[in-house]
């Protein structure tokens, strides 16, 4: 990767998805104009906003009001914050809000949330009236650089993480950089992780360029729209070469299989493990388990680790407060995994930085046996 790029006020990375392409804005002061956005793109002229007792305090009234600047109806709902209202319960509440506000297929649901609202309304947005238009306004750094792109949506239930959802697209994302400046560091650090992901997959010289510069990006200004803006570019890229992940979209989960696995062992409690802390986890798990297949150097592992832990995220099971249930059961997660077709383990494995591939049929003695080593 290059040096960075000079700063700007604004980047725009584009989606082209033929009717569903739409836009990702990434800039400062972006909820305070998000209606004039809004008003540009869509038809309609109501909107029922999503948001959680976080998050609402600080930007809800701003949002609403820019919407009714531009002749936009708008309602909203504030929900509990934390990964446990990705529930079905939830998503009623959601679906009767929607409904209640009138809201037709040519108006929008907006997301003004971290992944968790994203996700939950992205739901709601695809299966009221068979879909209505959406909006997502990430105020969180993993949101902003994974979650709302791409058009996966969805609710945990007890199986597993994410196991009932829609693909559905989003008509706008606004990533307003400025909301970041809010966030806990456990927070940003946790959507950190997802974008160390970028580089692990396919970018090395992306995850090369991070291990220089991440503390710039952690500062803020050009290193960080840099980092969010080469996340989004290389996540629109997947999405758009296999939108349904049918194929190598599926690469967007290197670490993930271990750390939804551990998500669902500590029972999504958000003291104990958030999600970009999973993948954290999860992405030298995959590193080691490579290497213990003799797939890639255990060096690249130990890089990997060495720098998630430098940006001071959780990098082994141990790390993670409390304890944790035996191998067997976190295998058993694995096997409720969305990624396992008929029956068979499919992990994202690597042969080095940036060198990941989708591994099908991977043995579960070899995952379980990995699993008992690596237990606390």
């Amino acid at each position: 990767m290059n040096a960075i790029t000079p700063a700007s006020a604004e980047r725009l990375v584009r989606v082209p998805l033929g009717e569903r392409a739409y836009d990702i804005l990434i800039g400062p002061g972006l909820i305070a104009r998000a209606g004039r956005e809004i008003a540009t793109r869509l038809k309609g002229r109501r909107a029922a906003v999503i948001t959680d007792e976080n998050v609402a305090p600080h930007y809800l009234a701003a949002l609403i009001a820019s919407l009714e600047a531009e002749g936009i109806q708008a309602s909203s709902l504030v929900l509990p914050a934390g990964e446990k209202t990705k529930s079905f319960e939830h998503l009623i509440t959601v679906c009767d809000a929607v409904l209640t506000a009138r809201v037709e297929r040519n108006d929008a649901v907006i997301a003004l949330g971290g992944g968790v609202i994203g996700d939950l309304s992205g739901f709601a947005a695809g299966i009221v009236r068979r879909g209505v238009r959406f909006v997502q306004i990430p105020t969180s750094l993993l949101s902003q650089v994974d979650s709302s792109v791409g058009g996966k949506t969805g609710i945990n239930t007890r199986h597993g993480k994410n196991l009932v959802g829609v693909f559905h697209q989003p008509d706008l994302v606004l990533a307003d950089i400025d909301v970041l400046n809010t966030l806990s560091e456990r927070e940003f650090r946790a959507g950190y992780a997802e974008v160390a992901k970028y580089g692990l997959i396919d970018k090395p010289d992306f995850f090369a360029w991070l291990e220089t510069n991440w503390k710039d990006v952690f500062a803020g200004g050009a290193a960080r729209m840099e980092a969010i803006a080469a996340s989004c570019q290389a996540k629109s890229d997947v999405v758009v070469a296999d939108e349904r992940e049918n194929g190598p979209r599926a690469l967007l989960n290197l670490g993930h299989t271990f750390g939804h696995a551990l998500e669902a062992a500590t029972t999504y409690d958000s003291s104990r493990l958030v999600h970009g802390e999973g993948v954290s986890i999860g992405m030298v798990l995959a590193h080691e388990f490579s290497a213990r297949l003799n797939l890639a150097s255990p060096d690249d592992a130990k890089r990997v680790e060495a720098h998630l832990k430098a940006v001071g995220l959780p990098t082994r099971m141990s790390d993670i407060p409390g304890e944790l249930p035996p191998a067997e059961m976190l295998m058993d997660a694995i096997a409720q995994d969305k990624k396992v077709k008929s029956g068979k383990l499919t992990f994202i494995l690597t042969r080095g930085i940036g060198q990941s591939f989708i591994a099908d049929d991977v043995p579960s003695s070899e995952v379980l046996s990995f699993l008992k080593e690596k237990h606390p």
